[in-house]
């Protein structure tokens, strides 16, 4: 898929909190040794957020940061889009809470959008969409979640925090241009959650090769395939990351050498941001890539599904790639914490003082 009219990335941003939980302690606090996991998971420690942020403070920070990157007006963004599966209302949306934190509302359309961990670039695919038509001339789409996993579940080691944005306008204007785009979907039920029910299921190995790989690579296939290009073609390669293993497994399958695919790789020291997890790959890869570099970005979403995204970077990001902090940035800045604090964090009880809150 192409735009009508040329688009890309005029500005991003990421923020991740800066708490953090190591592995072995959510192995100990079960009563397991966290060996057992290591290898599989290849994860080491885990972003956990403060009893004062949720997905719409973490879209806030992101969304400050691509808005400093990309030098405009709040008011002149015609669209704010949030994908996310951890809204803090169920009915709400966090678009008109986060177009109204940053300037931006008023005459410009907000939507939060869901797909699991693609819901960010649905919403990039949206926001392409009404620039590349000529509609408006600059938008925004977040990609931001406080995922949880329920106590003890495997998915418990992964599921963390943090968010991406980015704001979308002309390629002329741009530091990286989107040339194309290839969306794949199916009904493959690997991961949900119900309406009134507290945490997500999954059918376990279920997600690997039906789910994450098949999505994956027939998405990214797709995409290599209308433009004529190959692995050879491009300098990085960012991938979902809902652990450290599966990208590095599906960019060996479709030809990448890891060289290509561990500088966007930021799973094994913060976890797995489901709808921020390969844009915040993708930042991580935007803060080092230098002008004529090609990147290909693949996400996914349980349910299930893949969006493709070949981009290539401009001479503009040497302009305003300090503009705002970096991925990593975040990603270095720590404090530690133990169970009991990450437990009341992800509100698994209720404290008397968080009474307020619900």
């Amino acid at each position: 898929m192409r735009p009508d009219r040329p688009v890309g990335i005029v500005g991003w941003g990421s923020y991740v909190p800066m708490f953090r939980i190591k592995e072995e302690d959510l192995a100990a606090a079960w009563g397991r040794e966290w060996s057992r996991f290591a290898s599989s998971l290849m994860v080491f420690e885990k972003s956990v957020p403060g009893l004062d942020e949720d997905t719409l403070t973490i879209s806030y920070e992101a969304a400050m940061n691509a808005l400093a990157r990309a030098g405009i007006d709040p008011t002149e963004l015609g669209a704010v889009y949030v994908g996310t599966e951890s809204k803090p209302y169920a009915v709400k949306p966090t678009s008109t809470i986060l177009a109204e934190a940053i300037g931006a509302s008023g005459a410009t359309t907000g939507a939060d959008f869901e797909f699991a961990c693609k819901a960010g670039t649905e919403a990039i695919q949206a926001v392409i969409g009404l620039v590349g038509s000529g509609m408006i001339k600059y938008g925004l789409a977040v990609g931001a979640d406080t995922s949880q996993g329920a106590p003890s579940d495997p998915l418990e080691y992964t599921a963390s925090a943090g968010g991406a944005a980015f704001v979308i306008g002309p390629a002329s204007e741009s530091a990286a241009t989107i040339e194309a785009s290839y969306s794949y979907v199916t009904d493959t039920p690997d991961f949900w959650r119900r309406a009134l029910v507290k945490y997500p299921a999954h059918g376990r190995a279920f997600t690997g090769r039906p789910a994450y790989f098949h999505h994956i690579v027939s998405a990214a296939k797709g995409l290599m395939e209308e433009l004529g290009t190959t692995p050879d073609d491009y300098d990085y390669a960012v991938f979902h990351q809902p652990n450290g293993k599966f990208p590095r497994r599906v960019g060996k399958m479709l030809g990448f050498p890891m060289e290509k695919i561990e500088p966007g790789l930021v799973t094994p020291v913060v976890g797995n941001t489901y709808s921020g997890s390969s844009l915040l790959g993708l930042t991580a890869v935007l803060d080092i890539a230098k002008p004529g570099d090609k990147i290909l970005l693949v996400s996914f979403g349980s349910g299930a599904g893949s969006d493709a995204f070949h981009i290539e970077v401009t001479e503009k990001i040497e302009e305003v790639r300090d503009r705002a902090p970096k991925s990593r940035d975040y990603l270095e800045r720590k404090v530690y914490v133990g169970y009991p604090f990450y437990a009341r964090s992800m509100r698994m009880y209720k404290m008397p003082a968080d009474i307020g809150a619900y």
